[in-house]
């Protein structure tokens, strides 16, 4: 059998009680000391890996001249400023990395042709050329989903960066010129949603944005936007989808979406807490909320581990998009299993893809959701496995302790950016809230949220910047 696969029953109609959550002040030197410790190595991973002659971030490395990949740029956009905050480099390294990054992607040339851009309407193709910056091969689309992701980085570094000076004036211009210029109307193709992305010279992709999932930040900055805004009621239309998804998963009821990066793409810049839009008023819940049961669902259906697979438990856990052994087949435990190479893993009322392979990511990037599960977790599979799944720059992307690989079990060769970037942002907003706060402070997102019917709340409060922006903050 393919591992675990196919659509989940229902669970009991009632969450389960959740465990108060994990405050920072409160952990022992140890635990302080290896959170420290993976903040500063996953820091580093962007850091170090980013190219300095234009601030492309890689897809995945160590891949020598992979592709780049927009949403890894804007997770690293996003690291600069907590690398500042602590003291990883200095500000003026994260401007300098910042500036040339803003400055080379607004410097790109945007077009429908099918070779020789890197987007077109503002939006970019979802892997570049790590050195010309140019779309990568044919097959690259022009993605909403990771531009959004992109500008999750820019517009985190237009409030951030709000010094009086020559260079920080230019990066706040400069974010502000690449989010404006984005056409989001262009991008909805069939009816009210946003596709999910074009081919050129003339193709939308066939899919578009609908049911639950990471497509929050999407539709929040189009719904913000001065230039090319969707209607408000996009947003209506667009949770009136979300209906098939609410239910119970292990105990816990919730907006399910199996992989777990679905609840912590968008939760990474935007802080849910108390915020309410209307199909959450309804339903008595928060996305932040929603996320913290995400979390303890997918560690019960650990715990219940109805595919049989090796650790799983209350420490091992966590199910998300990410690599794999392969698509292969191995005995073990005396059936013969399916294993998959990279794919949406995941396990909620929507469907169950589970091969055995477990992600640190899904895990850490919880971690301000449910410090007090999330945390040992980490350290768990930090002891456990040691150095054969943690290197220089934190936890490798996945690993399989199912799957026998040269006399022991398969751990990936690979980091992600996508799969870094929600540790290292949950980690510091469970920390500091420093990325939450930063956004708080952009007029664009919030704008965002009020055209979409968010209230409560920090909502209830103006910030210092919540104004609209011109060509300073």
């Amino acid at each position: 059998m393919a591992g675990t696969f196919g659509i989940a029953q229902a669970g009991p109609t009632v969450s389960t009680a959740l465990t108060p959550a994990l405050q920072p002040a409160s952990l022992p030197a140890a635990d302080a000391a290896f959170v420290d410790d993976l903040e500063k190595r996953t820091f580093n991973w962007f850091w170090e890996n980013g190219n300095p002659k234009n601030g492309l971030v890689p897809d995945r490395a160590p891949l020598p001249n992979g592709a780049a990949s927009i949403a890894s740029v804007g997770f690293g956009l996003t690291a600069y400023g907590i690398g500042v905050e602590r003291h990883y480099i200095t500000r003026q390294q994260a401007v300098d990395r910042t500036l040339t990054t803003l400055r080379f992607l607004a410097s790109l040339p945007q077009n429908d042709h099918v070779s020789g851009a890197a987007g077109y309407k503002g939006f970019f193709y979802h892997f570049l050329d790590p050195n010309t910056g140019l779309r990568v091969a044919d097959w690259s689309e022009l993605s909403s989903v990771d531009t959004a992701l992109l500008m999750g980085g820019v517009l985190f570094s237009q409030s951030y960066f709000d010094h009086d000076t020559p260079q920080e004036k230019e990066i706040r211009d400069v974010a502000d010129k690449l989010y404006r210029r984005i056409d989001w109307t262009w991008m909805k193709a069939h009816g009210p949603w946003l596709s999910m992305g074009w081919m050129p010279p003339h193709t939308f992709l066939p899919s578009d944005w609908k049911g639950y999932n990471e497509g929050l930040i999407i539709y929040l900055q189009a719904l913000g936007s001065p230039t090319h805004p969707l209607p408000a009621e996009t947003w209506k239309a667009w949770t009136a989808t979300y209906e098939n998804q609410w239910g119970d998963f292990q105990g816990h009821k919730l907006l399910n979406f199996a992989p777990m990066f679905g609840h912590q793409y968008s939760e990474s810049w935007i802080d849910f807490r108390g915020v309410q839009d209307a199909w959450d008023r309804a339903h008595n819940v928060d996305y932040f909320q929603n996320g913290r049961e995400a979390a303890y669902a997918q560690r019960a259906y650990a715990q219940a581990n109805p595919g049989d697979w090796k650790d799983y438990g209350p420490n091992i856990w966590g199910l998300t998009a990410c690599d794999g052994p392969g698509d292969a087949q191995q005995v073990y435990d005396g059936k013969k299993r399916h294993y998959l190479a990279y794919s949406a893993r995941g396990a909620g009322r929507d469907y169950i893809l589970d091969d055995g392979t477990i992600a640190p990511t899904a895990v850490g990037g919880s971690i301000a959701f449910a410090p007090e599960i999330a945390l040992p977790a980490l350290k768990e599979m930090r002891a456990r496995y040691g150095d054969r799944i943690y290197n220089k720059y934190g936890f490798l992307d996945a690993f399989n302790p199912s799957f026998a690989d040269q006399k022991s079990y398969w751990v990936d060769g690979q980091q992600l950016g996508i799969d870094q970037g929600p540790i290292l942002l949950m980690l510091e907003n469970w920390r500091s809230g420093l990325v939450w706060n930063t956004m708080k402070k952009n007029a664009y997102l919030r704008t965002g949220l009020e055209r979409a019917g968010f209230e409560g709340g920090w909502m209830r409060t103006k910030t210092a910047t919540s104004k609209p922006v011109g060509q300073s903050l």
